[in-house]
């Protein structure tokens, strides 16, 4: 049950973080891609703060023996730069700057354009929702199919 609230507070702290930012409205994220055009470097300057933050967050970590909803910390298994994680990388790429959504963002917005279902540029995120969840059944039942 700690491990659902500390998970769930971390969710809504980001999500909110995302919305007081307005990295949630693709017109803006867009608009930080288009280096050549209108840009906006918002973004960069969102990252720029983020980086710090996180930064203290690791050097904090270290000084724990575990953290607080689980036993001991399990790093990530170190895995190679393959073929799938470069599709991957890249079909994430092309979307973002597509749409100017991910999925972070995209769940943020969608919790704002249901309260607000006029909200400007927000529309598009419970189809993006439902684009990536399609995208991520059918990567599963391909991976699933090829194992075989």
């Amino acid at each position: 049950m700690r491990r659902l609230i500390l998970a769930s507070g971390a969710g809504l702290v980001f999500g909110l973080g995302l919305t007081v930012s307005s990295m949630i409205n693709p017109a803006k994220v867009l608009a930080f891609l288009d280096v050549v055009g209108g840009w906006d470097p918002s973004l960069a300057l969102v990252m720029a703060a983020a980086v710090p933050v996180a930064g203290a967050g690791f050097v904090l970590g270290r000084r724990r023996h575990a953290p607080l909803a689980a036993p001991a910390f399990q790093p990530p298994a170190v895995r190679p730069i393959d073929g799938r994680l470069v599709a991957g990388a890249a079909l994430f790429g092309i979307g973002w700057g597509l749409v100017g959504y991910c999925p972070g963002p995209a769940l943020a917005a969608l919790g704002v354009a249901v309260a607000d279902p006029k909200g400007a540029d927000l529309a598009g995120a419970p189809l993006f929702i439902l684009a990536m969840l399609v995208g991520m059944a059918t990567v599963a039942f391909i991976d699933r199919r090829m194992r075989k």
